[in-house]
């Protein structure tokens, strides 16, 4: 009786409409591409290397997020960390040192974030987008606009190996072990369970003797370094630092997270669904490559996308509300 009960409610989870979602997308660009030409593993290879800046960037935004707040210089502060990593590379600096200097580079923007959202008082969506646009600016004067080429062979092993007959790359390799980490992180310590408690109630989790300004900080550091990993690891696979970097992954990261079941307003989410979303995305994005579908059509149709699993979520919570009030 009690399995029955827990196998219904695993099916009553948003997670269901997830993975349902992902086999119709699976399944119609297997039908739809050439030959099935989209589970071709050279294809799959692409997908999994398109995940990795993603999956960084996502779990970057999606921790503030179930916080309450949000960063929207993710994609400029991996950009700037990735193109000042090459630099110092292309100086001589010894690629763990670059690494490190990098990384706090990237943290110190997180820090000044958060200085902004704390102490000054600034709204974060106003905070952030203001650091943004100064860390963009910044990366066009880092170069002159020019990209710099990653020419360290550890570095470019790292971007470029794969294992398992050339399907798993060394990069992905990190991003699982990074979503793990923060799947236990947010879900099984009380570090993650005063994160959802600040993003549902934050007054109510200062009055029970957390310290929402403390993790905030430590959040808004976490997403700078994690911005800054994303960045160094593109260069890595790209072999060198550019000016567009990351910037235009955000947009997917935060996607994937808000998929996955992470709300603005805070308090709800977990990874599972979010790497589910990810999954959606990323493939979804691939998939219209593979069709030949321009790129400003595919930012239409992930849009798209995002708003009919919004929309079915919806009515699943809704249908449910019903049956408890009927039940009461």
């Amino acid at each position: 009786m009690e399995s029955a009960k827990g196998f219904k409610k695993f099916f009553n989870e948003k997670m269901v409409t997830l993975l349902v979602l992902l086999v119709i997308v699976v399944a119609a660009f297997t039908v739809l591409s050439k030959n099935g030409s989209y589970l071709h593993p050279a294809n799959i290879r692409n997908i999994f290397s398109l995940m990795v800046v993603t999956s960084l960037l996502t779990l970057a935004v999606g921790c503030l997020m179930i916080s309450g707040n949000i960063d929207l210089s993710t994609g400029a502060n991996g950009t700037l960390c990735g193109i000042l990593f090459a630099l110092l590379l292309q100086g001589g600096v010894a690629w763990p040192v670059a690494l490190i200097a990098t990384l706090l580079i990237g943290m110190a923007i997180g820090a000044f974030n958060a200085t902004l959202v704390n102490i000054v008082g600034f709204q974060p969506f106003i905070a952030t987008m203001a650091v943004a646009s100064v860390a963009k600016g910044l990366t066009y004067v880092a170069n002159n606009a020019v990209a710099v080429p990653v020419k360290d062979p550890v570095i470019t092993w790292i971007g470029t190996e794969r294992f398992f007959n050339n399907l798993l790359p060394v990069t992905l390799i990190i991003a699982i072990v990074a979503f793990v980490f923060y799947t236990v992180l947010m879900g099984a310590t009380e570090f993650g369970r005063s994160v959802y408690l600040i993003g549902g109630n934050r007054e109510a989790a200062r009055l029970s003797g957390i310290h929402p300004v403390k993790i905030s900080y430590i959040l808004f550091i976490n997403s700078g370094m994690l911005s800054a990993l994303a960045g160094i690891l593109l260069a890595a696979r790209l072999k060198s630092g550019t000016v567009t970097g990351v910037v235009n992954m955000q947009f997917s990261g935060m996607t994937a997270a808000m998929l996955g079941g992470v709300s603005f307003g805070g308090g709800s989410g977990g990874f599972g669904g979010v790497f589910i979303g990810m999954l959606i995305i990323n493939g979804f994005n691939n998939g219209l490559t593979v069709l030949g579908v321009s790129s400003y059509w595919q930012t239409v149709a992930s849009g798209v996308l995002l708003l009919f699993a919004l929309t079915v979520d919806y009515l699943n919570m809704k249908r449910r509300g019903k049956r408890v009030s009927k039940r009461g």
